[in-house]
């Protein structure tokens, strides 16, 4: 059974940081795609990030690349999203998700597996 489970959220002023963190547990994950989502109130859950957990490859929702990082430890089955430049518009509910897939989908319908999700608030 595949486990994940988010940390790191927090209050944040604009231009501030916070580091996420997404544990995975209960597979070898060398074939899996891991992406972060985030859903805002009222709006729909969008992509944010995506990495592949065997390779270095990453890809970033255009209105995060430059600002977020997504990295992964793989002797700690863990993903980070380093979060920098913060905007009163990256407030959400941050989810991290996985699949088995060599290839990297940007749709939340694609990801089996899910987080239960970490609140980002970023103050004005």
């Amino acid at each position: 059974q595949v486990q994940l489970v988010e940390s790191g959220g927090g209050l944040v002023q604009a231009g501030g940081s916070l580091r996420l963190s997404c544990a995975a547990s209960g597979r070898t994950f060398s074939s899996y795609v891991m992406g972060w989502f985030r859903q805002a109130p009222g709006k729909e859950r969008e992509f944010v990030a995506a990495i592949r957990w065997s390779a270095e490859s990453t890809y970033y929702a255009d209105s995060v690349k430059g600002r977020f990082t997504i990295s992964r430890v793989n002797a700690k089955n863990t993903m980070y999203l380093q979060m920098n430049s913060l905007k009163p518009e990256d407030t959400a509910v941050y989810y991290c998700a996985a699949v088995p897939s060599g290839v990297v989908f940007r749709v939340p319908q694609a990801y089996d597996y899910w987080g239960q999700g970490t609140q980002v608030t970023v103050s004005s």
